[in-house]
């Protein structure tokens, strides 16, 4: 372990820079929202528009990347997400927030799947399992780190997007300066959705109903918090406890789904997270309770990425399994897209309570899709499937790409040693 941070340690530091980046700005566009009195559904789609961009950016750097090169294209990404951060307070606009979520989307897409490319060029058959684990902890580390810099100022001044933008910025210093070698430049392409969702309807249905309640944790968890009357802390302390939570399951979460059938550990992860949000939507005045609850949605939500990705590989043939996971990023960012809307919508009817009603009902959806599943498809035997990897939600194709090459690395390992 101290080896591999010891090689990556400077890459590993820019990609932490750009995720304290990401979430600060992604708890204070909520925040500031709703303090330039903003409608819930107006923020809804704001928040929208980050998923929207970001899955447009992982389509489009590829090709970028080909033409003009990684560097270029990680330069170009950051100044332009550098520059969004700034003009937020400037113009506070809803339909002006819409178009720089939208470009901010793009730039974080884009620069992420630069700085995963030198990750996964720099990884080995030998360590690309604990880099993974080591880059994926980093990623919820940024995220958490991030919520404790509102104390440095006023989220109604320009303070802290200025701040956030010096983050973004600083970040390309490590991770320019630490790589040398230009990773090979390649496409993933997606398995066709038709032929996926015949392969396994639950990754399919999941991977999209997880999409739509990840985004609406990252993109209106600071909303529910500011409508319910919370201080900026309290909020950035709130947002905080769902990625701590994420942080400290999925491993654990993995670890017992390589022992047992996947679906009833899907069920019941479900189930967990739909009895704990319901309980949610009725706790507004007990912060304690609140962030008890946040942490079991984190650490319940995003597992089951991952798990749905290797509950999916179960079912592919080794050479498909990138594609097939390609597949599984796609739908899950065409529910991203709408996950922040439909909670939106429902903060608007029926009250802040709406956010955790929002969470429990889906989840109970993934629930009940989840049983009609078992009730008419035999699962394959414990020894047959495929390795559990943690994968974030906030991953690209690259990350997801090198997820594969391991479960592959171990499956045929397992082959030669039998």
């Amino acid at each position: 372990m101290f080896t591999i941070l010891g090689q990556i340690w400077a890459l590993l530091l820019g990609i932490f820079l750009l995720m304290v980046g990401n979430g600060l700005q992604g708890t204070l566009v909520g925040i500031r929202g709703v303090q330039e009195d903003f409608s819930t559904l107006e923020l809804s789609i704001i928040m929208s528009g980050y998923f929207i961009g970001f899955l447009f950016g992982s389509r489009l750097t590829p090709h970028m990347i080909i033409r003009v090169g990684h560097v270029r294209v990680f330069a170009a990404l950051g100044s332009l997400i550098s520059a969004a951060l700034i003009l937020f307070a400037q113009f506070p606009v809803p339909w002006v927030w819409v178009l720089l979520r939208i470009l901010i989307g793009i730039g974080f897409s884009g620069v992420y799947v630069v700085a995963e490319s030198w990750l996964n060029d720099s990884s080995t058959n030998e360590n690309r399992g604990k880099t993974l684990a080591i880059y994926i902890s980093i990623q919820m580390l940024g995220i958490i780190s991030a919520q404790g810099l509102f104390n440095l100022g006023d989220t109604s001044g320009y303070l802290l997007f200025v701040l956030a933008s010096v983050l973004v910025s600083l970040s390309f210093t490590p991770i320019l300066l630490s790589v040398t070698p230009t990773p090979r430049s390649e496409i993933t392409k997606s398995m066709n959705l038709v032929h996926l969702f015949k392969v396994s309807q639950l990754g399919v249905v999941g991977s999209f109903i997880l999409g739509a309640v990840f985004a609406a944790l990252f993109g209106m968890a600071a909303v529910f918090g500011a409508r319910i009357g919370m201080t900026s802390t309290q909020i950035a302390l709130f947002v905080g406890m769902i990625y701590l939570g994420a942080l400290v399951m999925q491993f654990p979460i993995g670890f017992i789904s390589d022992r047992m059938d996947r679906r009833k550990l899907i069920l019941v992860v479900a189930g967990i997270c739909t009895i704990i949000a319901f309980i949610g939507s009725f706790t507004e005045e007990f912060m304690v309770i609140l962030l008890a609850v946040t942490f079991v949605v984190g650490a319940t939500t995003t597992p089951l990425y991952s798990l749905l990705i290797a509950y999916t590989n179960d079912y592919l043939e080794v050479g498909d399994m990138p594609a097939g996971a390609s597949g599984l990023i796609f739908v899950n960012g065409l529910g991203a897209i709408s996950g922040p809307f439909f909670v939106g919508w429902l903060m608007d009817f029926i009250g802040p309570s709406g956010f955790f009603i929002y969470i429990a009902l889906t989840m109970a959806i993934l629930a009940t899709f989840c049983t009609f599943r078992m009730a008419i498809r035999q699962t394959p035997e414990t020894l047959e499937t495929m390795s559990y990897t943690p994968i974030s939600p906030t991953s690209t194709p690259v990350v997801v790409d090198m997820a594969q090459e391991y479960v592959i690395d171990q499956q045929m390992a397992e082959e030669e040693q039998d």
